[in-house]
């Protein structure tokens, strides 16, 4: 008889491609998965897995089984969603992801918001890099995420854009540059930067910006806190790139922000959640008090 633990864990298998990572995320031990899938095999009679490679690979019964077992998976998760909006109405949890800079930006207020209107409903907030938010929400250990645009599955994901700024370039009062009406990339070339870790977004984009303007950026600390950053621009250790909105908090007394231009880098963040995923009552009232609170940035030149 098959279960819907060995679909799920079978899925894991299929998705990641690796026994290894499939049973680090599914919090079990690898023996223990590639057991319950022979358990799979044997049960259906077929072999779902080719095993003589380096890497993993589906047999045709395999890539057959892996769109079925995909759809009664949500088709179970649809139906356990349904009945416990059926019997808990206006209650539940919803978890919300965030990365670094953005929580002051609004989002206080709209949480207080939401809990006035709904306090039986949970609302867990976590805290990390972009990236991890992005796979996270994909994987459903989160409801919706704020994320930093562009997201690497974007066809996957509902997307609302909340804010839309640009990179200012942060120096410290003493700096050569601290004086300058704008500064372009390419005179950043010989300064040391400080950045955000390699598991966030603004990294990526910062790094991917300077190679397009003809240099490798010189990265000599990075950090997942922007606050901590700051004090290291203002200990004279480097230079670093922050939102608009995040620059203006900061102490002119210490702190010089200086707009960068050709180009310009922009920061857009959004809030995304997955396209196949049933809404629950607490998700659905979550994007319409979104929607009516965050004005939609203007759409960007040409």
């Amino acid at each position: 008889m098959i279960d819907l633990k060995q679909l799920t864990y079978f899925v894991a298998v299929a998705e990641s491609g690796s026994f290894t990572q499939a049973a680090r995320s599914l919090h079990i031990t690898q023996p223990s998965l590639s057991k319950m899938v022979r358990l799979l095999e044997e049960d259906l009679g077929v072999q779902l897995i080719d095993r003589s490679a380096k890497k993993i690979e589906l047999t045709d019964a395999g890539r057959s089984i892996l769109h079925s077992a995909k759809g009664i998976l949500q088709s179970v998760e649809l139906m356990t969603s349904e009945l416990e909006e059926v019997t808990s109405l206006q209650k539940g949890t919803l978890r919300l992801g965030i990365p670094p800079m953005t929580g002051g930006y609004f989002l206080p207020s709209i949480i207080e918001s939401f809990l006035t209107e709904y306090p039986n409903i949970r609302l867990h907030v976590l805290e990390q890099g972009g990236k991890s938010l992005e796979g996270d929400v994909l994987q459903g250990e989160l409801d919706f995420s704020l994320v930093i645009l562009p997201v690497k599955d974007e066809s996957r994901f509902h997307i609302l854009p909340c804010v839309h700024e640009d990179l200012h370039l942060v120096v410290h009062a003493g700096h050569r540059l601290a004086s300058r009406d704008a500064v372009t990339l390419k005179q950043l070339e010989d300064e040391p930067f400080i950045m955000f870790r390699e598991d966030f977004t603004l990294h990526h984009l910062i790094k991917e910006r300077c190679e397009a303007a003809g240099f490798e950026p010189r990265i000599v600390f990075e950090s997942s806190q922007w606050d901590f950053m700051t004090e290291m621009v203002a200990a004279k250790y480097g230079i670093t790139l922050l939102p608009e909105g995040v620059c203006r908090r900061l102490d002119s007394r210490r702190f010089a922000s200086v707009p960068v231009v050709r180009p310009s880098i922009p920061w857009r963040l959004s809030m995304i959640w997955r396209k196949d995923k049933y809404m629950s009552f607490a998700a659905r009232e979550w994007v319409r008090l979104m929607e009516a609170k965050v004005t939609p940035p203007a759409a960007e030149d040409e």
